[in-house]
């Protein structure tokens, strides 16, 4: 009976995850393809160069097609460079993500309700549902608007997914392959690849110089909205963990979350026995996946947290100089 009672709850948590990063893709994609496209804005990552190639090609090719094409090629040149320790979790955000975006573009269409988006959006004054409904919301004299909204919904949606131990992939995928060979932080690859994918749109006359400048304005949007759901500004988390079976533990860790684990030698001194302390140092958006590796491990572990200001070494920031 408690068998089947914890497969039972097993089984909801996991259904709640999916469901969650379903409606955080959901969120994103909703930002990018009516928010962000609408307003002809750049944007970072692999949904910005998807957008850029997009435009280059007239929109032959759906953004959502183009977003699966270049994850998938990414997680195969990563798969043989680190390994294929992905979990099926980004891969379904990946797809999910692609899916929405093919079909909230085939909705949200331009002229023929039947087709794609053939008209470059910005020769129109609204964005219009086949239907006839909300078509004021994407006025594009609010551009700046819907540049910020597409920010907060894609920021929001990426923070659920992460909570949930997803990844959208695209950046995540390229700062893993990089790290192998030479160490850089995640945030400083981020504002590099987002930068140099913006300021590229300066070269496709149908973006423009106010295209580029809408696309830093939504990718400050959007970092500052999955910081401030995922704790506020902090980088990276450091996690004490005392537990039964330490062993167990930090297996679990490095199996499950995919994190490294370091283990102490601790005195409990009310005790006087002696324990192993568990210590894992993660990125923020890491640190839901490791409390609920441990909690699946022993649910009565106690467990301290703290924000860390400067994480050096491989897969954080490199110590250049001192």
């Amino acid at each position: 009976m408690a068998a089947i009672s914890l497969n039972k709850k097993s089984f909801l948590t996991t259904t709640k995850e999916y469901i969650l990063m379903t409606l955080g893709m959901a969120l994103y994609s909703f930002g990018w393809i009516c928010c962000i496209l609408p307003a002809n804005a750049a944007g970072g990552g692999a949904t910005g160069l998807s957008l850029l190639i997009y435009h280059l090609t007239g929109g032959v090719i759906s953004i959502g097609t183009m977003v699966l094409i270049i994850n998938a090629i990414l997680l195969v040149i990563a798969g043989f460079i680190v390994g294929w320790k992905f979990g099926i979790k980004t891969i379904y955000c990946v797809v999910i993500m692609s899916v929405i975006m093919h079909f909230l573009q085939e909705w949200f269409t331009i002229g023929d309700p039947n087709g794609w988006v053939a008209e470059i959006i910005t020769k129109r004054d609204s964005l219009t549902l086949p239907n006839g409904t909300i078509v004021d919301l994407f006025n594009l004299k609010n551009r700046l608007l819907s540049a910020i909204l597409g920010g907060i919904c894609s920021g929001v949606g990426v923070a659920m997914c992460f909570q949930q131990g997803g990844s959208t992939g695209g950046s995540d995928i390229v700062v893993m392959i990089v790290n192998k060979f030479y160490s850089i932080s995640y945030g400083k690859f981020i504002r590099y690849t987002d930068s140099l994918i913006i300021s590229a749109a300066l070269f496709i006359p149908d973006v423009g110089i106010d295209g580029v400048i809408y696309g830093f304005v939504m990718v400050a949007v959007f970092s500052y909205t999955v910081d401030m759901i995922l704790s506020g500004n902090q980088q990276s988390s450091q996690i004490f963990i005392i537990c039964k079976d330490y062993r167990a533990m930090a297996d679990a860790i490095n199996n499950e979350a995919y994190r490294g684990a370091t283990v102490i030698d601790s005195v409990g001194w009310y005790t006087k026995n002696e324990s192993k302390i568990v210590m894992v140092v993660c990125r923020k958006r890491d640190l839901s996946m490791v409390l609920k590796v441990v909690k699946k491990v022993d649910p009565e572990a106690f467990i301290t947290i703290g924000s860390v200001m400067g994480v050096y070494g491989k897969g954080f920031d490199a110590l250049n100089k001192i």
